[in-house]
């Protein structure tokens, strides 16, 4: 089946995007190079077409009580108007899909789930769907665009003749676009989501107000970074939310949820491994994903992430590490091709945005 491709598919082209296949959307991996694309949007102000992700509404008395059983963040803690991260987990407490809840009316809800998971979130939701809950998954009618950066505020201002709105996780109504003060790089910025026949046109907007495209790669870079994970690499079914460092959107106090046994019994056991931040001490080739993680000369871990750092200039991974490995300071060795090199567990994120 051959890969599909957003709205803005022409606009990547005639903007010099290098398409790749993601996730089964052909996409743009970059257009003049990661490193510069990474580098405009710590410094200035770029836009990712993330029309890949998929958008769910969902409506109708009880709304707020089966978010709440189905995901792990509390949803009845949102007011009208903001917007949580949250995660979707399997009964063994693995990771399904990590997402984002607007809450848009007293029972009525915008939701953004990654691109890969389109299919398998929807049929997940359909199959525990109660009566009474509208479910609509309209990711077909809606393309989005992320603008990041420090300068994204001028780029909303040209928008929406409005200021950025200082206060992040929230969601503004513009007619017909939604404009939310999220983003997946660490940079002040804000994601819109508009329409499918209107994404071009938006995309020409963004760009004409001081935007430059920039592509996957420097997406990657970007929240590699800042220790953002990334589904399918950093998350799985095989990892609880717990493991991954994710403890802070996750609310076992809330009630049931699915998933929520295996993370009590995680919380009064105690953790086995932990997704940590390794850099390389030195100089090395870019670290990729499932390469080894040696400490005292053997195995005990892959990379699940991993990047040569723009902003620092150093080889840095994500690893799911044994508990007692896990502890900032801690030596390891990344193998990269047959050599291994120095590294050491260092705190989360690796880099910080300036303010």
């Amino acid at each position: 089946m051959s890969a599909r491709r957003t709205p803005l598919y022409d606009s990547h082209l005639a903007a010099g995007g290098r398409m790749v296949d993601f996730a089964g959307w052909e996409m743009p991996v970059q257009y003049t190079g990661i490193l510069q694309e990474h580098s405009t949007v710590r410094t200035a102000c770029g836009a990712f077409d993330i029309s890949h992700m998929g958008e769910f509404f969902v409506s109708g008395a009880g709304s707020v009580a089966w978010l709440d059983g189905l995901l792990t963040n509390k949803v009845a803690a949102l007011e009208i108007g903001q917007a949580q991260y949250s995660l979707m987990l399997n009964e063994q407490g693995g990771v399904i899909d990590d997402l984002i809840v607007y809450r848009m009316g007293e029972e009525s809800f915008l939701i953004i789930v990654n691109a890969a998971k389109i299919d398998e979130d929807e049929a997940w939701m359909r199959k525990h769907l109660v009566p009474g809950i509208e479910f609509a998954n309209k990711s077909d009618d809606y393309a989005a665009l992320a603008i990041q950066g420090p300068k994204s505020g001028a780029v909303y201002e040209a928008l929406f003749g409005q200021p950025l709105p200082e206060q992040r996780n929230r969601i503004v109504v513009h007619g017909d676009i939604y404009a939310v003060i999220t983003g997946y790089t660490g940079e002040v910025g804000f994601e819109i989501v508009v329409p499918a026949t209107k994404a071009a046109e938006y995309w020409d907007k963004v760009l004409a107000a001081g935007a430059v495209p920039a592509g996957l790669g420097a997406r990657d870079t970007l929240r590699l970074e800042m220790c953002y994970p990334l589904n399918g690499s950093d998350l799985s079914p095989e990892h609880t939310p717990l493991e991954a460092g994710l403890g802070f959107f996750v609310d076992v106090l809330k009630g049931d949820f699915i998933g929520r046994e295996r993370l009590l019994e995680q919380k009064s056991k105690g953790l086995t491994q932990r997704l940590s931040a390794i850099e390389v001490i030195g100089k090395c080739p870019p670290i990729r994903s499932h390469y080894p993680v040696l400490a005292f000369g053997k195995k005990v871990a892959e990379t699940t992430s991993g990047a040569l750092s723009p902003s620092l200039q150093k080889g840095i991974a994500l690893a799911y590490l044994p508990i007692e490995l896990a502890k900032v300071g801690q030596e390891l060795e990344i193998e990269v091709r047959g050599k291994a090199y120095s590294a050491v567990v260092v705190k989360k994120p690796f880099y910080q945005p300036k303010p």
